[in-house]
């Protein structure tokens, strides 16, 4: 349970020693002041490490339209839609840092308009993008005490995307707090049908990991059931079945985020929402009710 990564071997993780990385973990430090476990898990992929921390660096430090302190709060909104606890935490702490109000840490209802205009399309980034029309890009650049320039608007929409991204990998890697983060002991994403705290451990052995497994046993029980039922119906065929399984997954793995009401949620990571139940819906055309899409290109 010990290391950077709950799924990653403390002795599979280049330390700071080590002659493969070591370049690359000087690089982090000397950019961010600190070698933090997102760092230390992509130290597997030394080449991967020195182009994120440039894009890190360049995103997050070097000139640009938006201040900093403002960057490190787009980097939390854009965190909070995916209940990244971890991020939220480290940007928390990288706010104050570069001279960020504390009272807009108190939730999104403290930051400045021109910010909280940025919730909708945040929202779509992080789970429907496709619904995403000009006219949302219109809304924030009309003339106005609160607009945004078209320069400032390019680098907060760069940053929530780097976000939402980002958490996935925090996510999908087992990234744990480090121990100077007092923002909740981990970041396991919400269970959708956990009673329990996602934060409440940092261990597999914990109500994470519990979670998730418990999660695919539901699941395979239900599999097994529905092919003990095609045993006792005759001329259900693989496809109908196969339409069934993927009824099952969706049901059981793939639900919207209406967890987020959770009170158990962290309330560092609620304060940041507005609209907490809207979350991914399936965009696969299904005829003539099909979403539309919005071509960028």
């Amino acid at each position: 349970a010990k290391g950077p990564s709950t799924f990653i071997p403390l002795g599979e993780i280049p330390q700071e020693g080590g002659e493969s990385s070591l370049h690359q973990l000087l690089e982090a430090f000397v950019s961010a002041g600190r070698v933090d476990h997102v760092a230390m898990v992509m130290g597997l992929h030394p080449q991967y490490l020195s182009s994120f921390w440039k894009t890190q660096y360049l995103l997050l430090r070097m000139d640009g339209p938006l201040p900093y302190h403002k960057r490190h709060y787009i980097a939390i909104m854009a965190a909070a839609r995916h209940r990244c606890s971890y991020l939220v935490g480290l940007h928390m702490g990288e706010f104050l840092q570069v001279g960020g109000n504390p009272a807009w840490l108190q939730g999104l209802h403290c930051a400045p308009q021109k910010l909280r205009n940025l919730n909708e399309i945040n929202k779509l980034l992080a789970h429907r993008p496709w619904l995403i029309t000009k006219e949302h890009i219109e809304a924030l650049l009309k003339p106005g005490e609160d607009s945004w320039s078209l320069a400032e608007l390019v680098q907060a929409l760069v940053l929530l995307t780097h976000y939402h991204s980002l958490a996935s990998f925090v996510f999908g890697c087992g990234i744990k707090a480090e121990e100077d983060q007092d923002v909740g002991n981990s970041c396991w994403p919400p269970s959708p049908h956990s009673d329990s705290s996602p934060a409440s451990d940092d261990s597999m052995g914990g109500s994470g990991g519990m979670d998730a497994m418990q999660e695919v046993e539901v699941l395979m029980e239900r599999m097994k059931l529905l092919q003990e039922n095609q045993l006792e119906e005759e001329g259900v065929t693989q496809e109908e079945m196969a339409t069934r399984f993927e009824l099952e997954k969706t049901e059981s793995l793939l639900v919207p985020s209406s967890d987020i009401l959770d009170p158990s949620l962290q309330s560092n990571i609620r304060c940041f929402l507005e609209d907490p139940e809207f979350g991914y819906k399936d965009f696969t055309r299904r005829g003539e009710q099909a979403p539309p899409t919005f071509r960028a290109q």
